[in-house]
């Protein structure tokens, strides 16, 4: 290993890497370091990556940290390394882009080493896009509701998925929220994913009228859980399992069991650390993995 004052030279399987800024503070409230968020997504990589690739990434990079400006970055950067591969995506208006392909640990340590804490993913993979694999419901509290309804909600929502045939699996947002997941089989589309995304919410709010929301007019929203079914469009990506979120402290949106979600309003917190989560999946594996592969078919509309 190769050691300056300005970088360092690693290697990551059968890749070498020249990191930089190891020292740099990402996380001020608690000191952790561009090196930390290095480590952490290092040591995830092998949990994660099932959940990544064969998906067209899109990057939010904090450069200075998260208590400074960031951007989004969905076109993969001209400066990639010539063995990172790219997906086609749906873009933006002007149309498809090339977007990174995260497919190997080296490539997750080259995004963080461009202070990417976040990394986003679309409900359908490369190659075609068109189809989903994944249903995902978003569900965002509004103040003074937390995590505690939301468990409640996501507990609603299961036992509706339950009766139609359908597992579902739950993981924190990484910030206030919880998300469920459904793999499905192919082919479906984006519609039929988020018209019955919307179907089930309305069906929740028909049973809890004082707890769930389906609208998008966020006037409606104090004190409940909206249920985000529009993140199914063809567009939208949802935060990828066990990314760090750039809060104050690092917590990563992390795969939970359903009887953590039954105790989300009386245990401690449904929130985990970077540290919190390379322990859970020592311990527990990966609870998320059925959604890499199950495959589940959704009521015909």
């Amino acid at each position: 290993m190769e050691e300056s004052s300005e970088s360092v030279e690693v290697a990551v399987g059968d890749r070498t890497l020249r990191l930089s800024n190891l020292n740099k503070i990402l996380y001020p409230a608690v000191g952790f370091t561009k090196a930390q968020v290095i480590d952490y997504y290092a040591r995830i990589a092998p949990i994660m990556l099932p959940h990544v690739t064969g998906r067209c990434i899109t990057m939010r990079r904090w450069p200075n940290g998260v208590d400074e400006p960031s951007f989004f970055e969905k076109r993969c950067p001209g400066h990639r390394p010539d063995w990172l591969p790219v997906g086609v995506g749906p873009g933006d208006s002007r149309g498809g882009i090339d977007y990174c392909r995260l497919e190997e640990p080296a490539a997750l340590v080259w995004t963080a080493n461009l202070a990417a804490l976040e990394l986003h993913s679309p409900m359908a993979r490369c190659g075609d896009i068109e189809s989903p694999t994944i249903l995902v419901f978003d569900l965002d509290p509004g103040a003074p509701a937390a995590m505690a309804e939301c468990c409640r909600v996501a507990l609603v929502i299961r036992d509706i998925l339950s009766a139609v045939g359908l597992d579902a699996y739950a993981k924190t947002s990484g910030s206030k929220g919880l998300q469920l997941y459904i793999p499905l089989n192919r082919p479906h589309t984006h519609g039929h994913a988020a018209d019955f995304a919307h179907a089930v919410g309305r069906l929740a709010a028909k049973q809890e009228p004082g707890l769930v929301v389906v609208e998008m007019n966020k006037s409606l929203r104090s004190g409940k859980v909206f249920v985000d079914w529009s993140q199914n469009s063809r567009h939208k990506t949802t935060i990828a399992p066990y990314s760090l979120r750039a809060k104050a402290h690092p917590t990563v949106s992390t795969p939970v069991r359903w009887d953590e979600v039954e105790g989300g309003g009386d245990g401690p917190p449904l929130q985990f650390e970077a540290a919190d989560v390379l322990d859970r999946v020592e311990h527990l594996g990966d609870l998320f993995a059925p959604v890499a592969d199950q495959e589940q078919d959704l009521p015909t509309p």
